[in-house]
């Protein structure tokens, strides 16, 4: 095989195929702009339920609201049986009838930089491992976050691995306030092909309430007034608790019970969620609880970019939706989620277009595409002793023991000494091309993205010793008026504290 198969060519290239992804292209290619989506494969939400209403439920002047405990009126509006489900159709739809090219089983290994600008990537085909080189003139990362690295995630096998903050800060990008990570209360904890997969918040809207293994409700020792309808956080914070001082299920986790409803309420206006129930567990919400457990749902850390163009370190590098960081502080409205990100790409889209547009000299390095081609024949021929999945295993078991829901010194400390621990077994690691495709060299990869996402999370959660958002340190339990901040980090320069940058909505919360 040779070490290039193909050779392309466009002017602005997403990485993602996701709906920011397909979001971005579409907005360049509107723009009559070349535009190309390479990815790993195409990416959908792991959600059971969606919002929990089909389009018959809906109400006579509208779509059917929705109140949690911090909204003074109705906080959520939805449109038929899921909204994401129906964006993501939407977009599929308008990107294929605007011609955008899409890329898929290709991995991304590198992104192409000279002088500090970008100017393409570097990747392989996951069956058959023929190359891949992409010139471009921009780069709009779209290929998530980092939730894959803890050991419950909602994130499928291939997503949120941490490749874009690696990508990124290889080639010159830092990240912003990657501590800051979202766990949804309500993941499943079985079986293992669902495991992951998050229950609706349609399910404590409509009544659903949480018990430990004593029966108890136990949201009255955490909010009494609110109870189930708090903010995530505070509800994932206190299921943790409960789990963590034995009062948890036999699995893990704790019980949503939605039994004490009427059979009619749940049949009507939690149809997806019951029927998605009865096919992954054969279990009738109406008459038993499901068993859940705290879940890494968002990374609302990233790539750093400024608010207004989404545009990074790196000349022509842009990035968006979970690989962008700081954009929403310790907090992200979960009302605002099938909207907000597909704006915020809709502005990197167009950024991406007008430098492409305007660029009067494209660079190339043939100096940075030998380097990119060296180092998958490097770890092609890796044969030593250490297995890239068993040390993938290893990370998540670190970073939910050490840096989960709830963080302390002590934890972050030990957490930061097995990860060195692990990066020492690195070098020592074994890479198998079999019948099965080049899968040993995706996961030598991730294992590399999933290292370089741990240690900047674990380093910038030690130095935010106070409690903010979806970030717990129970030995610092108060807001830190001093740490109204965010916090930069690369391998090079280690954590730094920035100011919050103006902009819509920008505020550490």
């Amino acid at each position: 095989m040779s070490s290039l198969g193909h050779q392309l060519a466009t002017s602005v290239l997403v990485i993602g195929a996701g709906e920011e992804g397909l979001r971005a292209a579409i907005e360049v290619a509107e723009a009559r702009v070349a535009v190309m989506v390479v990815a790993r494969c195409p990416g959908e939400s792991r959600q059971t339920g969606g919002h929990g209403n089909r389009p018959e439920q809906r109400g006579h002047d509208g779509p059917t609201p929705r109140r949690f405990a911090h909204h003074e009126y109705g906080g959520s509006a939805i449109l038929g049986e899921d909204t994401g489900t129906a964006a993501r159709r939407a977009l599929r739809e308008r990107a294929k009838r605007l011609g955008v090219p899409v890329l898929s089983g290709v991995h991304v290994t590198r992104l192409l930089v000279d002088h500090g600008t970008v100017f393409g990537a570097y990747g392989f085909d996951l069956a058959d491992g023929v190359r891949y080189l992409v010139h471009a003139d921009s780069v709009i990362l779209a290929n998530g976050g980092h939730t894959r690295i803890w050991r419950r995630t909602s994130a499928r096998r291939h997503e949120n691995t941490g490749d874009a903050f690696r990508l990124a800060v290889e080639a010159g990008a830092r990240l912003r306030s990657p501590e800051l990570v979202r766990f949804h209360p309500f993941g499943l904890i079985g079986p293992e092909n669902a495991a992951g997969v998050l229950l609706s918040d349609a399910a404590r809207g409509e009544g659903g309430i949480l018990l430990n293994n004593l029966g108890e409700r136990f949201m009255t020792r955490y909010d009494a007034e609110r109870m189930e309808l708090v903010g995530r956080d505070r509800v994932a914070l206190a299921s943790h608790t409960e789990i963590r001082e034995g009062r948890g299920t036999r699995g893990g986790g704790v019980w949503l019970d939605l039994s004490h409803l009427p059979r009619e309420t749940v049949l009507t206006r939690l149809p997806q969620l019951h029927q998605s129930l009865l096919r992954l567990q054969m279990l009738d919400i109406t008459h038993d609880p499901v068993e859940v457990a705290p879940t890494a749902q968002s990374s609302l850390g990233g790539v750093w970019v400024r608010p207004e163009d989404h545009g990074t370190d790196v000349n022509g590098l842009y990035a968006v939706g979970e690989a962008a960081g700081g954009l929403h502080g310790g907090d992200r409205s979960a009302e605002l989620s099938p909207v907000e990100p597909l704006l915020r790409s809709r502005i990197a889209g167009r950024a991406a277009a007008e430098y492409s547009a305007e660029l009067v000299a494209q660079h190339r390095s043939p100096a940075a595409v030998r380097a990119a081609e060296t180092d998958v024949d490097r770890l092609l021929a890796a044969d030593g002793h250490q297995d890239v999945r068993a040390l993938l295993r290893t990370v998540r078991h670190l970073m939910t023991e050490c840096a989960g829901v709830v963080r302390d010194e002590s934890g972050l400390a030990a957490g930061l000494a097995g990860l060195h621990e692990i990066e020492e077994l690195m070098r020592d690691i074994a890479v198998h091309i079999d019948i099965g495709g080049f899968q040993d060299l995706v996961h030598a990869y991730d294992l590399r993205s999933a290292v370089l996402a741990a240690r900047a999370t674990l380093e910038c959660a030690r130095e935010r010793r106070e409690t903010r958002g979806c970030h717990n340190r129970s030995d610092y339990p108060d807001v830190d008026p001093v740490l109204s901040v965010d916090l930069v980090w690369s391998p090079t320069t280690g954590v730094r504290h920035e100011p919050v940058p103006s902009g819509p909505g920008r505020q550490v919360r």
